[in-house]
């Protein structure tokens, strides 16, 4: 009778152990930056989860340390992170405690660019010129991977041009300003952007190679997370966003729509798309 006892004790804490697993594996917290490019993954992948059955929560994050302590500490469970450039020195800080889950887009490209009416096309011809640029590149915010790759370009190019920190904003204010009046301009700016969709403006080429080749977007996670939850982890790796799409989908943001709305729209125009993604099948 004690052996049964016992048996089915231990029954018991199994079927609580599998119910608890189970329960917890259809919960997931996802981080994610809050950029225009990192926005729309997220979005997408959040909706193709929940409908393959998880409950999921974001949680936004203004810089990457900030993202990849949490990540490491188990606060959130995924993010979606470019690891070879943009956020190379944190992925290498704490690549032993995480693992990569999948590619999900690819393309970044962030350089110093001018308007399509401009005469020039390298960044080497930008001393030249220094003067119809009125001797500046108009940046972004201080500390971005953008604002330091400018800055070593500034240094390994010799540019005479002062690279002027600043805003987003103050920059897409400069640049539209300077369209409307085909005045010349120098901004650092990147792709995907609406910017690169809404104004005419083209990549200086960069003979030195000093800004990183076109860089690829993964889902990145805590050490364990496929092991975890395997079922997610093949509904999240069926997920691959092209770089025109999430450019699409800034534009109708910056056209006044709010982004949850604009990634609605996508998901609704590919929902044929979605479905597979979502039948991925368990083991």
């Amino acid at each position: 009778m004690k052996t049964l006892w016992k048996a089915l004790c231990a029954a018991a804490m199994v079927g609580m152990t599998m119910l608890s697993a189970q329960a917890e594996e259809k919960t997931i917290t996802v981080g994610t930056m809050s950029w225009e490019d990192l926005t729309p993954i997220t979005g997408i992948t959040k909706k193709v989860l929940e409908d393959a059955g998880y409950t999921v929560k974001v949680v936004d994050f203004s810089e990457w340390g900030i993202a990849y302590a949490a990540l490491s500490k188990g606060d959130i469970q995924i993010l979606a992170s470019q690891t070879d450039y943009v956020a190379q020195d944190y992925w290498n800080k704490n690549k032993k405690r995480l693992e990569k889950i999948s590619p999900v887009s690819h393309g970044l490209y962030q350089a110093i660019a001018v308007p399509n009416y401009v005469t020039i096309d390298s960044t080497d011809q930008l001393n030249d010129n220094a003067d119809k640029f009125g001797g500046k590149i108009v940046g972004i915010e201080p500390g971005s991977g953008l604002m330091r790759d400018a800055a070593n370009a500034v240094k390994e190019y010799g540019l005479k041009l002062q690279l002027v920190e600043g805003s987003t904003a103050a920059m897409t204010a400069a640049l539209k300003s300077a369209v409307d009046r085909k005045e010349w301009i120098a901004v650092t700016i990147w792709e995907p952007s609406w910017m690169m969709q809404k104004y005419p403006v083209k990549f200086l080429k960069d003979p030195k190679g000093i800004f990183p080749p076109p860089q690829s977007y993964y889902w990145i996670g805590k050490k364990g997370f496929s092991a975890d939850y395997p079922h997610a982890r093949e509904v999240i790796a069926s997920v691959y966003v092209p770089l025109a799409d999430i450019t699409a989908i800034n534009g109708a943001v910056s056209d006044g729509k709010k982004m949850d709305e604009a990634v609605k729209d996508w998901t609704d125009a590919h929902a044929d798309l979605l479905k597979r993604w979502e039948n991925i099948k368990s083991e």
